[in-house]
């Protein structure tokens, strides 16, 4: 990539939000957000997984290679991150307790809690790479900044 990531996010991030503004539909906005980031970054994989109500996410729009469709709260990154509504940010997903390998392709992965205009959880996005250590504080400061946009769409 020629540009810096902090700066490819800086010219993705008023794409993104001119995509979404004036867009409530949750489906329409994160699958233009997945689409986005897959093409500006490559990703291996980049998506979304909803709180099903039923102590576990269902699979959200997506950009990659097929993804586990039902994940359980207290189960893997997304569970994780879901649960404490916090950032995850993980370098070598060997190492993470309780890892769920939707692929084994999958090295690394950064998850960040989905929340609505309340601060309520309501999903996380998921994003994989194919390679170690891939993701960092750019990464968490930028994507976070993507789902506070995401939130301000939400009912």
């Amino acid at each position: 990539m020629g540009a810096g990531k902090a700066e490819v996010y800086e010219a993705l991030i008023p794409q993104i939000r001119n995509l979404i503004s004036g867009e409530e539909n949750l489906v329409a906005n994160t699958a233009n957000t997945a689409a986005a980031l897959k093409q500006a970054f490559d990703f291996f994989w980049v998506g979304f997984y909803f709180d099903d109500r039923k102590e576990e996410l269902v699979l959200g729009p997506f950009q990659g290679p097929i993804a586990c469709t039902r994940i359980r709260y207290n189960r893997g990154v997304c569970g994780h991150a879901f649960t404490t509504g916090a950032t995850v940010l993980v370098p070598d997903v060997e190492q993470f307790p309780g890892h769920i390998a939707c692929s084994s392709a999958s090295r690394s992965e950064i998850v960040l809690p989905l929340k609505d205009r309340n601060g309520n959880v309501i999903g996380v996005l998921d994003i994989d790479s194919d390679r170690l250590d891939d993701f960092d504080s750019t990464d968490q400061k930028y994507l976070e900044q993507i789902t506070a946009l995401l939130a301000e769409t939400l009912m």
